[in-house]
């Protein structure tokens, strides 16, 4: 391998040799690729006819599942693609989008994978699954890098081919336990699953640098359809007088909603409870539908990774959405998933250009981003650079480096910034106890 580094190899034994098993985009690569493409799951239309010039990339995500799905990022990854097409591609070079269903199962997770190595991509962008386990040893067994993930397992922030643009879970509860601080008791209500075992700690380590005690731990099943009691359960916990108002934070993912529907109806016995405090992508569309100012949400605080979705920051995704994919309604430009996608694919234009008209391969793009290539993202996070043992490596967070989260708040009905600009919870989760 010319021009690799030597370090890469003590991570992933057997690396040395990837240019025997994945193929680069030059014209003897896409014309094999060209033939495969029968069964690869492109939509057509979305990204031309490939040709020797073409870049294919894989885009993955539980859809149609019932437990948390984000069709929205391999639908807005499509549209990316044909939008990118219509501009002349990246550097002259048409881009090829795979997409995958991991349909929220270890198994299919790891199909994806395979076939991501088969199809011979040159990255794995903007993606969500909480099966890392699953998925990352054929990615790194075929040197595959993984730009953009969801940053919803420990293993996205280790594994030396991920590079990720957020701080996941990690931040946004290490940034909301901060929030918190004043609050009364705090209860956690978060999956039965390996990736809901990771939270409390992080959430514990915000409440801890605040003063506060730790969160009172409430585990869920992660598909059901009511948490009446898991509701009031966590009412009963966080129950105090009028100068100890408790608060509530569900990480259910796609069920946070369902349990609002439970806690709304709880809450009666309990208005001393009179902020339930939500992690993640609650829009203001999902305000609306749950009663505005008189709902469940007013006065919640919400971590995010980005600015609010009517920041003028999102106007060059809301413009891909606009020319390429009008009326589709799995694109929701709030959500933190199509979000994190444009993110991703903003980082990978960038590595492809910086290559100027040289080799586009798996190895090149990773040797672009682990000799130190900074990337922007037009204010929506910090510029972007990934090092193999980075400051949070301490912690178990090598490859961690955006710990910024933003923080916002549900005022009058109105989902509105708590406070201007990001938030750095590097501090904090340097002071994590992710070992109880």
């Amino acid at each position: 391998m010319t021009g690799r580094r030597h370090t890469r190899s003590t991570f992933l034994p057997g690396l040395l040799t990837r240019h025997a098993r994945h193929g680069i985009v030059s014209a003897g690569t896409a014309v094999a690729c060209a033939s495969l493409l029968a069964g690869c799951g492109v939509v057509p239309g979305t990204t031309g006819d490939v040709g020797d010039d073409t870049i294919t990339v894989m885009t993955w995500a539980p859809q149609d599942t019932k437990a948390t799905n984000k069709p929205g990022m391999p639908a807005f990854a499509r549209a990316y693609a044909r939008w990118i097409n219509a501009k002349g591609g990246i550097n002259g070079r048409k881009l090829n989008v795979l997409t995958c269903n991991d349909h929220n199962d270890s198994v299919a997770a790891a199909k994806c994978a395979r076939r991501a190595a088969k199809e011979n991509v040159v990255a794995v962008v903007g993606s969500y699954s909480q099966y890392a386990d699953s998925f990352f040893p054929s990615l790194e067994g075929a040197g595959i890098p993984y730009i953009g993930g969801y940053g919803i397992t420990n293993a996205e922030f280790t594994s030396p081919l991920s590079y990720p643009v957020n701080g996941g879970q990690p931040a946004l509860l290490a940034g909301l336990g901060s929030a918190l601080a004043g609050c009364g008791p705090v209860a956690l209500i978060r999956p039965d699953t390996i990736a809901g075992d990771q939270l409390p700690p992080l959430l514990d380590s915000g409440l801890k640098a605040g003063g506060h005690r730790a969160s009172n731990d409430q585990r869920a099943a992660e598909d059901a359809t009511e948490y009446d009691g898991q509701a009031e359960r966590a009412l009963r916990t966080t129950a105090g007088d009028a100068t100890d108002d408790g608060c509530v934070v569900p990480a259910l993912g796609d069920r946070n909603g369902t349990f609002m529907d439970s806690f709304r109806r709880a809450r009666e016995d309990f208005p001393e409870v009179r902020t339930a405090t939500v992690l993640g992508s609650v829009d203001q569309t999902v305000i609306d539908a749950t009663g505005g100012a008189s709902g469940p949400y007013e006065g919640s605080y919400i971590t995010g990774w980005y600015p609010v979705a009517s920041d003028p920051r999102w106007d060059g995704m809301k413009q891909v959405i606009r020319k390429q994919a009008f009326g589709d309604n799995r694109i929701d430009p709030a959500d933190a998933g199509v979000q994190t996608t444009w993110i991703a694919y903003t980082v990978f234009r960038q590595i492809v250009e910086s290559l100027s008209d040289g080799e586009v391969s798996a190895d090149t793009v990773a040797q672009a981003l682990d000799d130190g290539l900074q990337v922007g993202t037009g204010g929506l996070t910090p510029r972007l650079r990934w090092r193999f043992q980075d400051k949070l490596a301490a912690v178990g967070f090598p490859r961690l480096v955006n710990a910024n989260v933003t923080l916002q708040v549900v005022r009058d009905g109105r989902l509105v910034s708590a406070r201007k600009g990001f938030v750095d919870t590097t501090r904090t989760l340097e002071n994590a106890d992710l070992n109880d």
